[in-house]
């Protein structure tokens, strides 16, 4: 039998910038430990079942194919969370806009709106950090809907719902006072799209049209009707849309609007303050 360290070694996974770290944790899932057991016992034989286990894990990766995927789930903010083929991956890149949002809103009492959330991670993390908060998630994909519902379920989270929807399509009549979400944000031509992870992940939540920006147009379009006086609108982008974010929502009538940095230092969140709510023959509508 192999041990741990030489499993590690001949993982051979040419192709992966992170190889050595995608064979501790494809490992550690087929061992059914930790990647800090591996590093303590790395002189420890593997039975031949997780050896096999591990192997096909491996044949999966070096096809291309996401370890998230793999190992059917992804950490994000202070969450482990179930994630699948028909839902992006939560990245750190978006743990920028929950930054964002908690910083824009108190503590007290509020109805918050993700959309598009996915395997929910934007909304759990924001109902876990803010427990006064009731948090509505929304996706137009059945699947991921039942997805972030067991991810709620699993974390024991009350304060929030998930529901099916299109973007606002299934929530008229519904106002929020703070809405988040991460869209669709890659024009189609994007030779990105050809490369790594992202091909293994769904077109529809990643591809907006020709420059990217199909998604968040039709969002700040319709988000007014939905926000109360003053509430919030939040959207992640790409590192070089900050500018025509900020231009459709400062068109669209939000004020304080504004970009926040990624550690990278690219604008890669930009948001914006409604002003008042939106009006019906000259007479405010709430």
């Amino acid at each position: 039998m192999a041990t741990i360290e030489t499993l590690l070694r001949s993982a051979n996974l040419p192709d992966s910038p992170t190889a050595r770290l995608d064979a501790e944790w494809l490992l550690a899932d087929a061992l059914g430990k930790s990647s800090s057991y591996l590093r303590t016992w790395s002189d420890r034989d593997v039975d031949t079942a997780a050896e096999a286990r591990f192997q096909a894990s491996l044949a999966r990766r070096r096809a291309g194919e996401p370890v998230a995927y793999i190992l059917g789930r992804q950490g994000f903010w202070s969450l482990d969370l179930e994630v699948a083929p028909h839902t992006l991956i939560p990245r750190p890149d978006t743990e920028l806009l929950v930054e964002a949002a908690l910083a824009l809103a108190p503590s007290t009492p509020l109805q918050a709106l993700d959309l598009g959330t996915g395997t929910g991670a934007i909304a759990l993390a924001l109902a876990v950090e803010r427990p006064a908060w009731q948090v509505t998630g929304v996706d137009r994909v059945a699947e991921a809907v039942a997805l972030a519902t067991r991810n709620a379920t699993r974390l024991g989270l009350v304060n929030l719902r998930f529901e099916r929807s299109d973007w606002f399509a299934a929530l008229v009549g519904h106002r929020y006072d703070l809405i988040v979400s991460n869209p669709p944000y890659i024009p189609a031509s994007d030779p990105h799209l050809q490369q790594g992870d992202v091909r293994f992940e769904p077109a529809s939540a990643l591809i907006a049209g020709e420059d990217g920006l199909d998604d968040i147009r039709r969002i700040v379009e319709a988000a007014p009707a939905h926000l109360h006086p003053r509430g919030w609108l939040l959207l992640e982008h790409g590192y070089d849309q900050a500018p025509a974010v900020r231009a459709l929502l400062g068109a669209a009538g939000f004020v304080d609007v504004a970009s926040r940095r990624d550690y990278g230092g690219h604008e890669r969140v930009s948001l914006g303050r409604l002003r008042h709510a939106i009006t019906t023959g000259g007479r405010d509508a709430e």
